[in-house]
């Protein structure tokens, strides 16, 4: 009875995550958002709608977390569909920052589509999956409509955000290898996409060297193509050079501000609401967020802020090891690598493991879309936790539901000893 009156469902261990980086993106926010606090009166305002939508992603959180997970399976074909008209309007029509068109503006709200679509490709990729289950892995049926479903977002969301494409084809190629694909159809799939990445970047640097004023579809379609080779260029340039020997410039200002930051922090950092790059870091409330958590906060505070993330991963797997159905286990492994995955990218680009991206921190860096799209994500994984799992020693398990015969595949990874 105690289980039963208690408000928050679900696996605890993925709440205690939630909270955990709720609180650090409080501090972190509070000290990061300094440059925006120029065009206010207020200087608590950016805080204060952070924290805002903070509240709201866990409003978010708990009401997701109330809903049979067998419900999500209706939301990932019409959020694909909405998310690719509106990822075709914000093509022509989408506000411009950096050169890139991601945002659009519904009923005054700003909204980015690419977060709708991560979700409406994940839920759809587990529910495919799940759905075309058979005795050697998965059906070429459900492989050609998952394809036909990631291929078509990714391409909408390529030419504006690679990284964005890159994430959600990395998190989907994974769901494939879990859900059962063939080795030989990944190993052809993987090939195909290498190749014409490939083809893009290197066809962009001829024309470019070529004829530097030419105007056609390809230049204008792939118009950051030009960018993300030069990111490539300086990120293997002078790599020989010791980081405070080279001079700082438009190539690299951020970046270079980014480890300035961390080499403040002298390992055991500077302390809270100490840094001194917030106000010289581009995105220091964003994708270099990281960055001015290291200054402030140490190696202890980013193995802190890594260790969060990487709980969600391990208990979201643990968790799919005792779901009886396909679809569940799945879609909380997807759902769980979307959040890790650009967690772990945005932490290697503000450590300059690896060239520079836009991807902002799950949860902690600034952006109101973001952070109430990643509250869904939690509310799933928890939902998942509580209505999907089985535990033998759980006299308090929630009532069985009905489930439909489209997501009542077994999971071909449940824990044979449960």
């Amino acid at each position: 009875m105690e289980e039963k009156r208690k408000i928050l469902k679900g696996d605890k261990y993925i709440w205690g995550a939630f909270f955990g980086l709720c609180l650090i993106s409080i501090l972190s926010m509070y000290t990061a958002s300094g440059t925006l606090t120029y065009n206010s009166d207020n200087i608590y305002d950016p805080i204060i709608k952070h924290a805002k939508f903070l509240v709201g992603s866990t409003i978010v959180v708990f009401v997701v977390h109330y809903v049979h997970y067998k419900f999500l399976r209706l939301l990932g074909f019409p959020l694909f569909i909405v998310s690719s008209i509106m990822l075709l309007y914000t093509l022509f029509f989408g506000e411009k920052i950096n050169d890139a068109a991601r945002w659009i503006e519904v009923a005054g709200i700003p909204i980015q589509p690419s977060e709708l679509a991560k979700l409406g490709v994940i839920i759809t990729t587990a529910y495919f999956l799940a759905k075309g289950q058979v005795e050697k892995g998965v059906s070429n049926d459900a492989l050609k409509k998952i394809l036909i479903i990631v291929v078509t977002s990714c391409l909408l969301i390529f030419t504006e955000n690679f990284s964005t494409a890159a994430l959600i084809g990395l998190v989907t190629y994974c769901m494939m290898i879990i859900g059962g694909v063939s080795f030989n159809k990944l190993g052809i799939l993987l090939l195909s996409v290498l190749l014409f990445v490939g083809s893009i970047l290197i066809t962009a640097k001829v024309v470019d060297e070529k004829f530097p004023d030419s105007k056609n579809f390809f230049t204008t379609a792939m118009h950051r193509a030009n960018m993300w080779n030069g990111r490539i260029a300086n990120y293997f340039e002078d790599n020989d050079v010791p980081e405070y020997e080279k001079e700082t410039t438009d190539n690299n200002y951020q970046e270079h501000h980014a480890y300035m930051a961390i080499a403040n922090s002298n390992g055991i950092g500077l302390g809270p609401g100490n840094s001194l790059e917030r106000d010289f870091l581009p995105q220091a409330y964003s994708d270099f967020i990281f960055a001015i958590i290291l200054e402030e906060y140490g190696i202890c505070g980013g193995l802190i802020v890594m260790g969060l993330y990487i709980s969600i991963l391990f208990r979201a797997y643990q968790n799919t090891r005792k779901c009886s159905q396909a679809f569940p286990a799945f879609l909380m492994m997807g759902i769980a690598m979307l959040i890790v995955f650009q967690a772990i990218v945005n932490m290697m680009v503000a450590t300059g493991v690896i060239p520079v991206t836009g991807q902002p921190l799950p949860l902690i860096s600034r952006g109101g879309t973001s952070v109430i799209i990643t509250g869904i994500y939690f509310g799933i994984l928890l939902s998942i936790s509580r209505y999907a799992t089985i535990d033998n020693n759980d006299n308090n398990k929630e009532e069985e539901t009905e489930i439909p015969e489209s997501i009542s595949a077994p999971n071909p990874n449940l824990k044979e000893d449960i």
